[in-house]
């Protein structure tokens, strides 16, 4: 296959990524078919130093901070994220640079008749989209010699396909509700699921997390012998400012004190460095060498397009891929702490599954003008209802069947001091950043 057969071929399993939310279901995850692809091809995943990432909030940026201090203390990097903005490629990255097309296809051909053999044995069902994705990015590694690899969550954690790994580090991101009809209604149900990417003997970075949560991930320490680093208490840190060039920050962590300065913006930002500058001090503790200097410039050189991103000024173009609520709060307060302007004119534009009744409650109290779009994205919410619950908080709503017409209808009405900020969906923060920045899309049938 070359790349467009493989990516048709990878498309072509079921992807929950992109199937309609009432798929997702407890019943359709079994760790058992991800480790009996794993077993015919090698068993690719064991054998590396492993950071696992979950969370609610900044798994992402925490990941990409922690690989980029990894490369640059001269250990060769692997990390795995989801889901990407441009291409599949960005999903698989080694030192930080894609998986190439090349290479892409000749892992999809090679584990073709593995992941056939696998649906044939109907004990444990057929292998997903995201699973084959997984299975790839770990014979990669592989075949490019990592030595750490950072692996984030795609779904909850203790049912998905990256929790084949004996992570010697985890760490959980701050969770809030999101995904409730897979990982359960309350904090605790949803911390449960998280913390299930927890080994014996392992250490778990933990971002300070609502007490309901925090009790789960304590118990699931306690009970698997783990040890457990809290940020805010084990680990502080004290933000210093910033513009929209990044800000700077100090880190107090169990091994020395850390003056950093990171260019990915919002208060938020600065717990996730944190919470990465504790997860390198913890494989620090294993003999894993990483200088003050390589967090200080990994911390400085990391990125995370798509995420509180500015693409311009005059007006100030920001793409931000908060998708719930509280993710919606915190780039509201990012915005007014972090930009100056005089109006906001938002594009939003979110999935099917979200609360989009909160996204837009926390969001339109910032906002002047609001234009409603949808993403390309199979499980797009239409403009309409997006619409709707901006007129129902009194906000003055157009409707722009693309992402591409609300960026062209935003710059018209913007003045050189607004700011027009798309947001409410990574999918809708990507096509903006597409069409800002001249990228050709990856589409798919």
């Amino acid at each position: 296959m070359d790349y467009a057969a493989a990516l048709r071929y990878t498309l072509s399993l079921t992807d929950f990524e992109r199937a309609p939310a009432s798929l997702y279901a407890a019943a359709n995850f079994d760790l058992r078919r991800m480790e009996g692809l794993l077993e015919r091809v090698g068993a690719p995943h064991l054998g590396t130093t492993s950071v696992h990432v979950a969370g609610t909030k900044g798994k992402g940026s925490t990941a990409a901070m922690i690989a980029t201090c990894l490369s640059d203390a001269g250990h060769r990097m692997g990390l795995y994220t989801s889901p990407h903005l441009h291409t599949f490629r960005e999903r698989i990255r080694t030192d930080g640079e894609p998986i190439s097309e090349a290479e892409f296809a000749a892992l999809a051909t090679r584990l073709k008749p593995e992941v056939a053999a696998v649906g044939r044995d109907l004990r444990y069902g057929e292998i997903t989209t995201f699973e084959l994705l997984t299975a790839m990015a770990f014979m990669h590694f592989r075949a490019k010699g990592v030595t750490v690899q950072v692996l984030e969550v795609g779904l909850g954690g203790r049912l998905d396909a990256t929790n084949v790994v004996a992570a010697q580090v985890a760490v959980i991101t701050p969770i809030s509700l999101d995904h409730v009809d897979v990982l359960g209604h309350s904090l605790a149900q949803i911390a449960a699921e998280k913390a299930g990417i927890i080994k014996p003997g392992s250490t778990v970075i933990c971002a300070p997390q609502p007490e309901e949560a925090a009790q789960v991930i304590e118990g699931a320490c306690l009970q698997r012998g783990a040890r457990l680093v809290p940020l805010g208490r084990a680990v502080t840190w004290e933000g210093h400012g910033g513009d929209t060039r990044g800000q700077h920050l100090t880190v107090s962590g169990l091994r020395g004190s850390y003056h950093l300065s990171i260019s990915l913006l919002g208060r938020h930002q600065v717990e996730n460095a944190a919470t990465a500058v504790a997860a390198l001090e913890a494989l620090a503790d294993m003999g894993i060498a990483i200088p003050e200097a390589s967090i200080a410039r990994g911390m400085a050189a990391a990125r995370w397009p798509g995420r509180l991103e500015v693409l311009g000024e005059r007006p100030l173009v920001v793409v931000d891929g908060a998708h719930n609520a509280e993710a919606a709060r915190r780039l509201k307060e990012a915005l007014h702490e972090y930009l100056d302007f005089e109006r906001l004119i938002l594009i939003i534009g979110t999935s099917q599954d979200k609360d989009v009744a909160g996204i837009v409650a926390e969001l339109a109290p910032a906002c002047q003008v609001a234009i409603a779009t949808r993403s390309r994205h199979p499980r797009a919410l239409a403009p309409d209802a997006i619409a709707g619950q901006l007129v129902k908080q009194g906000v003055r709503a157009e409707v722009a069947p693309t992402v591409a017409d609300a960026m062209r209808r935003a710059l018209e009405l913007a003045a050189p001091r607004d700011v027009v900020c798309a947001s409410g969906s990574l999918f809708v923060a990507a096509e903006a950043r597409e069409h800002w920045l001249g990228i050709a899309p990856e589409l798919y049938s």
